[in-house]
């Protein structure tokens, strides 16, 4: 899994590009660029609120095309089964709306802006994580 290796040059793009998207969001519309918050309230409405909204989530989706595309297409990084994958997501989803926000929402906008319940959320997400990798590559796998 060679592609898959860390590249500070691309985690700087994608990182610019990531700041810059939110930045974009917060100058023209004045909204927050938390994805959760995007899907959640009113990607299914109508009006003006739902073209911004479909607009933001098909430039995620398009972006990981292009970039899948331009490495060469899509490579497997998981490999524990359909049903692990979905237990996975349905407790994703059950963290941010516990956690009020996601990722997007609180990593990356929230600590922008200095707030004390994204740098509890972000601490949280990044304990978790840290957890969840050294149980599965120390404890599980051996």
């Amino acid at each position: 899994m060679d592609w898959i290796a860390f590249d500070p040059l691309r985690a700087l793009l994608g990182g610019a590009l990531i700041g810059f998207a939110a930045f974009m969001l917060m100058l023209r519309l004045g909204r927050i660029a938390g994805v959760s918050g995007i899907l959640a309230q009113g990607v299914f409405g109508a009006g003006d609120e739902r073209s911004w909204r479909l607009a933001f989530l098909g430039g995620i989706v398009l972006g990981a095309i292009a970039m899948a595309y331009a490495l060469g297409g899509f490579q497997p990084v998981f490999s524990g089964g359909w049903p692990v994958l979905v237990i996975g997501g349905l407790l994703v989803g059950f963290g941010t709306r516990l956690g009020s926000g996601c990722t997007s929402g609180h990593g990356i906008c929230g600590l922008a802006r200095f707030s004390k319940r994204s740098l509890a959320a972000t601490l949280t997400f990044m304990a978790v994580a840290i957890a969840t990798v050294f149980v599965m590559r120390h404890v599980i796998a051996g």
